[in-house]
């Protein structure tokens, strides 16, 4: 202690390497206990990067209550002070290395029911997808919806208490305030740990998605559906007939019991060639197959009686 009695400036530099030194040894505690640590790395720069991470900072500075006290506990988050951070329904524990080691406890109320079931109602038919919930890429509308002070998904001041084993009588101390920040750190990486910590469940939200939705499309009345008759007079093609092939009656022969019968294989006949869908092409073929050559015997019978004369009455 100097004049004043205000504890000594100890350096950046100084408080990391003694941060690191007390990580090590609780690393090594809580695995003799079977336990893990969950520490803050130490990192440079915004102490949040993603949306959910800046969201939560934000809430917490937009409260006059916490604006004075947060700013002692934001180099504490940065240098890896830290060294243990674990996220439950409803608490948030933590181990912060100052001057000593020492536990924070911070509990958070769950979301009042009809305040979550209105959530989900505005934000019905919009979030479809939980990944880009967590993601924070959905519609400004919905994600200020969803975060608005107050009534959002974060917690109000009246709504977390908190405990920390220092002799400092401030009401949050900067290890608590380095342990909020952590909170902010940790939802860039774990984003679903706020709804775990608010005691909701983020399906919820997803669940809602459905009642936005138009309802199914009915099919068209049977009356207004084209038949293939109906299509092959309008466009001039035939339909292909694609009812299933009649059964063979009972005790004709199929193929292969002529086959397993003669012990031969007959073969197809060459496939005649396509004709044209178009009625011009068809038309001769038609005409043709209604009137079929005629025979040479009939052609001889046809001139006999092109020669016949009727014969005069010579009756006078």
């Amino acid at each position: 202690m100097n004049y004043g009695q205000w504890p000594a400036y100890v350096s950046v530099a100084e408080r990391r390497a003694k941060a690191e030194k007390a990580a090590e040894k609780a690393a090594a505690k809580a695995k003799k206990a079977g336990t893990t640590l969950t520490p803050i790395a130490p990192f440079r720069g915004a102490i949040a990067k993603t949306f959910w991470g800046k969201a939560w900072c934000d809430n917490l500075e937009n409260y006059s209550d916490y604006a004075n006290r947060l700013p002692r506990g934001s180099s504490y988050v940065r240098n890896g002070s830290v060294i243990d951070l674990q996220i439950t329904p409803g608490e948030v524990r933590a181990q912060v290395m100052g001057s000593s080691l020492y536990t924070v406890t911070a509990s958070v109320t769950a979301v009042p029911e009809k305040q979550w079931k209105t959530i989900c109602t505005d934000c019905s038919g919009s979030i479809d997808s939980l990944v880009e919930l967590l993601q924070g890429k959905l519609s400004n509308a919905v994600m200020e919806r969803i975060c608005k002070p107050g009534s959002g998904l974060f917690p109000s001041p009246k709504e977390i208490s908190f405990e920390c084993s220092c002799p400092d009588w401030a009401s949050m101390c900067k290890h608590v305030a380095a342990v909020l920040y952590g909170i902010g750190a940790r939802l860039d990486q774990q984003p679903e740990v706020l709804f775990t910590l608010r005691r909701v469940d983020a399906k919820d939200l997803v669940s809602q998605a459905s009642q936005g939705l138009p309802a199914a499309s009915k099919r068209p009345a049977t009356g207004k559906v084209l038949d293939d008759a109906q299509l092959a007079d309008m466009f001039g093609i035939e339909m292909a007939d694609v009812s299933a092939p009649a059964k063979p009656a009972a005790g004709a022969k199929t193929s292969a019991s002529k086959k397993s019968a003669t012990g031969k294989v007959a073969l197809k006949a060459p496939a005649k060639p396509r004709q044209s869908a178009s009625s011009k092409v068809a038309a001769p073929a038609a005409k043709k197959a209604a009137n079929p050559p005629a025979t040479p015997k009939a052609r001889k019978v046809a001139t006999n009686s092109a020669r016949a004369r009727p014969i005069k009455d010579k009756t006078d």
